[in-house]
């Protein structure tokens, strides 16, 4: 009981002994991710991507509110893409926009990514995290299982996927990996299900330039279909890299220590994000962003809570991804055994309010066989007998039995 009553005791002392007056230290800013020489064109193609896929998506959902990661769906075709082979290796290049880079090449850019993003602000939370679940007893190659743990950091584990706890035990793992902003990703596990790519991101990032809770207030929203409605607005006065081209504004709202960022894009009057996103191509972007300027600006901004899902099916394939779906896959990095890919489920997550955003994505791309190998499975992973015979009498030479068996 001493202990509990002298805690509170203590932190209140320091508490009234700090200076009520002394700032909020502000985040060194951070220094540039280093990318090596022939790497960065690779960012400029996945850009692309980006804003591909938003679009693809937005057309084939049909909704008015469309939230993804293209970082997840990139990493997770990723690992996909070492496992695939001719034609169907060339048109998930087409679909992520993937050219003029060896293999070597984009397996370290995913892996330098992936190691360096979430270390480059202490003060904001990012994780990225891959994950491979095959059913138990199935083929697959070692070099693909190697590549994915080398390039991806995968968790790589071999599952009973008829058992009723494989899909809790996928789930637990996105859950876990989101914060719990994503607690589930598969329903079920089809009987033809032989394997899981899954990517998981989640990002917590606090504003460099925070608003204040006092200054929100209701305001006016109006929507596509020019309908209004009422909404939190948070407000705030400051200075903000700025730019506006021929149809939008873009204002850039740091997090932490600058490394990452929030760019809010709003269409001038008489345009619609579609106009917006019609122009959008990695080039334009680029060169906005390099327009851009500090200066003074009243921003107003709507607290906003968002979740979507998404089959990624038919996107992937109107974006040149055809025969990963169809029987005409070719997968033969992976296993001996024929394989597609049998869907692609996105699930993301976002809030954004006066303090930050904290958002999370996961990927996750089912695999099943087309043809399921025509042999049991013998698999001595525990306690054996064996006999050593003469088959034309039968008499037995040698028994035993193995408890346990030492590495030889």
């Amino acid at each position: 009981m001493k202990k509990i009553l002298i805690i509170p005791f203590i932190v209140i002392l320091i508490t009234c002994c700090s200076n009520q007056n002394e700032p909020i230290p502000v985040p060194v800013d951070a220094k540039p991710i280093s990318l090596r020489v022939g790497l960065e064109k690779r960012i400029s193609q996945d850009n692309d991507f980006a804003f591909d896929l938003l679009n693809k998506t937005i057309e084939n959902s049909g909704e008015t509110n469309v939230f993804i990661s293209p970082l997840s769906v990139s990493i997770a075709f990723g690992m996909v893409w070492n496992g695939a082979n001719g034609n169907t290796k060339t048109e998930i290049e087409t679909a992520l926009k993937m050219s003029g880079m060896s293999v070597a090449d984009i397996n370290d850019y995913y892996k330098i990514l992936q190691t360096t993003l979430p270390t480059i602000d202490p003060t904001t939370k990012l994780s990225i995290a891959n994950s491979l679940w095959y059913r138990t007893g199935f083929p697959i190659k070692q070099d693909f299982l190697k590549i994915n743990s080398d390039y991806f950091n995968a968790y790589i584990k071999e599952l009973d996927f008829s058992q009723a706890w494989a899909v809790d035990t996928i789930n637990n793992w996105c859950s876990k990996k989101t914060n719990k902003l994503i607690p589930t990703i598969i329903d079920q596990i089809p009987s033809d299900a032989v394997m899981y790519l899954v990517n998981a991101v989640y990002f917590k990032g606090i504003w460099r330039k925070q608003f204040e809770t006092k200054n929100t207030s209701e305001m006016d929203f109006t929507n596509e279909a020019g309908i209004k409605s009422t909404v939190n607005m948070m407000v705030q006065k400051d200075t903000f890299a700025y730019a506006q081209t021929d149809n939008a504004q873009y204002l850039e709202m740091p997090y932490g220590n600058k490394a990452f960022s929030m760019s809010v894009i709003l269409p001038l009057d008489g345009k619609t994000t579609a106009d917006v996103l019609n122009t959008l191509t990695a080039a334009n972007w680029a060169n906005t962003l390099n327009s851009m300027s500090v200066r003074e600006v009243m921003v107003s901004m709507p607290r906003f809570k968002q979740q979507n899902q998404f089959k990624l099916n038919e996107v992937l394939q109107n974006m040149g991804m055809k025969l990963a779906f169809t029987d005409m896959a070719d997968f033969s990095n992976i296993s001996t055994v024929q394989m597609l890919i049998s869907e692609v489920i996105h699930k993301t997550y976002v809030t954004v309010d006066e303090v930050g955003t904290e958002a999370a994505a996961v990927t996750s791309i089912g695999m099943t066989a087309t043809a399921m190998p025509e042999y049991m499975i013998f698999k001595v992973n525990k306690p054996f007998i064996f006999v050593i015979r003469e088959k034309s009498t039968g008499v037995i030479l040698f028994i035993g039995k193995m408890g346990n068996v030492d590495k030889y």
